[in-house]
């Protein structure tokens, strides 16, 4: 493993710590010693209370926000920048992809209509496989050819592909998992398609919702500089409460990307759509300006095959969205142990891509996102402590007003962005603390990718056997 990946993770934590002492030093210089603050009161026909009406310094509150204001307009305006540097180009050789060069290059030219050709990659997917087939079948208007593409099964994974009337790809001799599978089937399925012919990839376990092809279909009509549609997933029914913490997770998700009008952040393994051309462009630039090997679509070497695509992309200039009515239903993780590994991927994944293509224009959102994760490991875990430190040496115990209205805006936020999600999600993050613990237990994850990566630990690439939609019920 290169030096420059394994250092990746550990100089963002450095930073992103760095970031957090310099905060506490505001603190510090700025907290003056005051043992006559606290204060002892009755509440109205109820018990006596102590509380502290000692907030913040003006200059504490200063440094905060300025650092907060600071590294998001840091972030946007590099962003901005990116982007109106790729809308712009016109240089067919670095930015392939930039939508000025695609525009110039098929002015005037009728590539026919849209069509969509699926690949579904699946290893042993017999019990949720139909579903998803059904919910493809169901579409209007219904993919042009569907293809499913087995993966060393020893399931009825085939079978029930070809009852469903999807046609089979079956792989040979791969060992290289869901990217070199897809690898093999592209090498086929992007032979003599057209400017307009897409191909969407999308996992076993997921199922669209109504419009989600037509969706797709419109937008790459009307935009021909467009070069890929993803969806927007959020999570199925079940696994208790797991599945409720994942639900809300995705549902954030998808708040942000609709506010971002659809910029997209990750092409979702769940469902992208990708124009043939733009997938023949990654193919031909790996090995030079792209990692990988030269003519794979996929980098057999990332363990998210996904996020990694899109970095891909993006640093060929190609323009893609995941618009608000392309949505999907994906699976939750059932367990403790198999959320912590497929985060575990995702997070260690991240960071070996942004190890392997470095600082470029169009990865300098992801090192900022990687910093505001570890930032976000430090705030949290030392917000955590200064709890247990004060309720151990604290007397009685103590309100704080202050930071109880700004807890009571915190509050207001988490069940403001779940809302869609109905009383369950709501109540879940009203309660605040389970999803607190929730994002501690996603910050070990971000620690131990970390570590791992440091140490140059061979990653594993797991696979979870979805049941039927029956045995999950």
């Amino acid at each position: 493993m290169p030096l420059r990946q394994r250092l990746v993770g550990v100089g963002t934590m450095t930073a992103a710590g760095l970031g957090a002492l310099v905060l506490w030093s505001a603190v510090a210089l700025t907290r003056t010693p005051d043992h006559d603050h606290l204060r002892v009161g009755r509440l109205p026909g109820g018990p006596e209370v102590t509380y502290d009406l000692q907030g913040p310094g003006v200059w504490l509150l200063v440094v905060s926000i300025g650092l907060a204001v600071i590294f998001a307009v840091g972030v946007a305006v590099v962003e901005r920048r990116t982007v109106t540097r790729t809308r712009r180009a016109v240089d067919d050789v670095a930015l392939p992809l930039a939508p000025r060069h695609i525009m110039d290059a098929t002015r005037g030219v009728y590539a026919g209509p849209v069509t969509v050709t699926v690949l579904i990659p699946a290893h042993n997917e017999e019990g949720c496989l139909a579903d998803t087939l059904r919910s493809l079948h169901s579409q209007e208007p219904p993919p042009e050819r569907v293809i499913v593409v087995a993966d060393n099964c020893t399931d009825a994974t085939v079978d029930i592909a070809r009852a469903e009337g999807a046609e089979v790809f079956e792989t040979r001799g791969n060992t290289h998992k869901k990217a070199g599978a897809l690898n093999q089937a592209l090498r086929e399925v992007l032979v003599g398609l057209g400017d307009n012919d897409l191909v969407m990839v999308m996992d076993a376990d997921t199922t669209l919702d109504p419009g989600f092809l037509a969706g797709v279909k419109r937008r790459m009509t009307l935009d021909r500089a467009l070069m890929a549609v993803g969806g927007l997933f959020y999570g199925e029914d079940g696994a208790g409460l797991r599945g409720q913490f994942q639900r809300n997770e995705y549902m954030r998700y998808q708040r942000e990307l609709k506010r971002r009008r659809g910029r997209v952040f990750v092409l979702t393994g769940t469902a992208t759509a990708f124009r043939a051309r733009a997938l023949r462009e990654v193919a031909a630039h790996r090995g030079t300006v792209l990692p990988g090997v030269p003519g794979d679509v996929y980098d057999v070497i990332a363990l998210t095959e996904d996020n990694e695509l899109t970095i891909a992309l993006k640093c060929l200039g190609a323009l893609m969205i995941s618009p608000a009515e392309c949505t999907v239903v994906t699976e939750v993780m059932p367990t403790w142990r198999t959320l912590w590994n497929q985060r575990l991927r995702w997070q260690r994944g991240a960071l070996e891509n942004l190890g392997a293509y470095g600082p470029r224009p169009a990865t300098m959102r992801y090192w900022a996102q990687q910093l505001g994760i570890g930032y976000g490991v430090f705030a949290l875990g030392g917000y955590v402590l200064l709890m247990v430190v004060l309720v151990a040496t604290s007397p009685s115990w103590v309100w704080f007003p202050f930071w109880m209205g700004v807890g009571g805006v915190f509050v207001i936020e988490r069940v403001v962005t779940v809302w869609k999600g109905g009383w369950a999600a709501r109540l879940l993050a009203l309660a605040l603390f389970p999803e607190l613990f929730y994002a501690m237990f996603l910050n070990l994850v971000h620690i131990k990718g970390i570590w791992d990566l440091a140490r140059a630990k061979e990653a594993a690439w797991t696979h979870l056997a979805a049941p039927t939609r029956e045995e999950a019920r």
